[in-house]
């Protein structure tokens, strides 16, 4: 991690930026498509924000590939971004997933898979 993301997140200021976008993107649903990208998005409904997921899962596939850690950055922040969007469309947020995460912690990921397995 770069000494910029370090201070960046230390403090939990990582997490108060998800819920701060978390609340812009929640604000958008309910505004008008040719306001903002959002806004359209989520006037398409969940397929095209699907679509949108999928395409910048793409994106970061390559950028890793291709060893740049600058554009890997920048398609795992698209990415999330994205993904928040679809949070928001379902009534969710960041605390949500950071909730679940939480959960796993310290968890082996064999046992997880197990778990889900049902054994």
């Amino acid at each position: 991690m770069t000494e910029h993301a370090q201070g960046q997140t230390a403090g939990n200021a990582g997490t108060d930026v998800l819920r701060r976008l978390a609340q812009v993107l929640a604000a958008r649903r309910g505004a008008d498509p040719a306001s903002s990208y959002v806004a359209a998005l989520y006037a398409k409904g969940q397929d095209a924000i699907l679509k949108k997921i999928g395409e910048e899962a793409a994106e970061t596939v390559i950028a890793a590939k291709n060893g740049d850690p600058a554009a890997l950055v920048h398609e795992i922040a698209d990415l999330w971004f994205h993904t928040l969007v679809l949070l928001s469309q379902q009534d969710l947020g960041p605390d949500d997933v950071l909730a679940e995460l939480a959960r796993r912690f310290g968890r082996s990921g064999l046992e997880e898979k197990a778990a889900r397995r049902g054994g």
